[in-house]
């Protein structure tokens, strides 16, 4: 694999205040071929007034235009803010977009309560776009009713058969006194989002004592198959575990997951199958030198050699971090994910040999999206 370029998709630098703070990217690659990248954008990490904005290239990431869309972030007259923008192509100028948002009723409450460990109430939203994306719909909820704390994790899947998924995972309220539990979960639609299956389990410990996070899949091989990876971390060890992985069948058994070990360092994780079969992922790593690298498997995810791994970029992590990623106090590695200056990958293909990667990177006050595009001839 050779790094070809890199470049910004968006520059936050001399913006102004409330547009310094890119983060949470996505990609989709349209059929046309176009590339539309989405990210939170606000004065900080999850402000109370963050919003989604999109950026369009026509030239497979050389060059980016702003697109003019603005987002509604109040439900219903209750102030809130938007989490990410995730789309997914259902016919040529047709996308539908998912958002997760936060009540923001009381813009003094955090997104984390120390106290009883639950984020704010959410809401998972959709709209559409008949015109490829420069104006969209009114937001109109997805509900999930016997699940709570929930929030977009990664790419809207899309099958052969017209099959979609949304990922999301679920924790509990902020007000919330009972125990913690997470877990990882695929809401499928056969109608292009009209209406949406029962949650499709995709990961949870038994005993809830390992967190799933920031699930990211792909489509795999096979027409009814997928990919994913996961940041994940031991409660009771108070430690991050290297990137774990499952593979998968919508016809399967939800209680016969298998999830394995990468042995892959790092946190959140996009993956990617390629033509040839070889299985991508890329990966943030705050373990030791802050990286973001991209590394191959050529036996579906049991073996990620290290030699064979790319480093797209190495990042000067200038934030005032508290925790690293052994005896971690779980409070204040909530509070330390909102000052981050860099992470979250997306990853496409552009089609042939050439792949695209995104994620956000700068400074606390500044961050900006960045993209790469990779050769991965073999």
């Amino acid at each position: 694999m050779k790094l070809e370029h890199r470049g910004l998709v968006y520059d936050a630098s001399g913006r102004a205040t409330d547009e310094r703070v890119a983060s949470f990217v996505s990609l989709c690659r349209l059929s046309s071929g176009s590339l539309i990248c989405g990210f939170q954008l606000g004065s900080a990490k999850h402000a109370v007034t963050s919003t989604i904005r999109f950026c369009r290239s026509e030239d497979n990431g050389d060059t980016w235009q702003e697109l003019p869309a603005r987002f509604e972030s109040e439900l219903g007259g209750v102030p809130g803010s938007l989490g990410c923008g995730e789309i997914v192509e259902l016919a040529p100028q047709h996308l539908l977009l998912y958002s997760t948002w936060l009540d923001r009723s009381d813009p003094d409450r955090p997104l984390f309560d120390p106290e009883t460990e639950g984020i704010l109430h959410t809401r998972q939203l959709l709209a559409e776009s008949t015109d490829d994306g420069q104006t969209w719909s009114a937001w109109r909820e997805v509900r999930v009713p016997d699940l709570s704390g929930c929030s977009c994790t990664g790419p809207i899947q899309q099958w052969p058969d017209g099959r979609i998924a949304l990922a999301l995972e679920s924790y509990k309220n902020f007000d919330d006194p009972s125990p913690s539990t997470h877990a990882a979960w695929l809401l499928l639609s056969d109608d292009n989002g009209q209406s949406f299956s029962a949650p499709y389990p995709v990961a949870r410990h038994p005993e809830d004592r390992i967190y799933y996070w920031d699930q990211r899949l792909c489509r795999g091989e096979g027409d009814q198959d997928a990919v994913a990876l996961f940041w994940t971390h031991d409660l009771p060890e108070e430690r991050d575990l290297t990137v774990h992985l499952r593979r998968f069948s919508l016809n399967d058994d939800p209680d016969s997951a298998v999830i394995t070990d990468t042995g892959i360092p790092g946190q959140v994780a996009a993956p990617l199958v390629l033509p040839d079969g070889r299985l991508l992922a890329f990966v943030v790593d705050r373990s030791g030198p802050m990286t973001m690298k991209l590394w191959q498997s050529t036996d579906g995810g049991q073996t990620w050699p290290v030699g064979d791994s790319l480093l797209v970029y190495e990042h000067d992590e200038q934030a005032a971090l508290t925790q690293g990623t052994n005896n971690v106090d779980f409070a204040e590695y909530w509070e330390d994910m909102l000052r981050w200056s860099f992470g979250l990958p997306a990853i496409r293909s552009l089609g042939g040999d050439r792949i695209l990667v995104a994620f956000y990177a700068g400074v606390p006050d500044c961050l900006s999206v960045h993209w790469a595009r990779v050769d991965v001839t073999a």
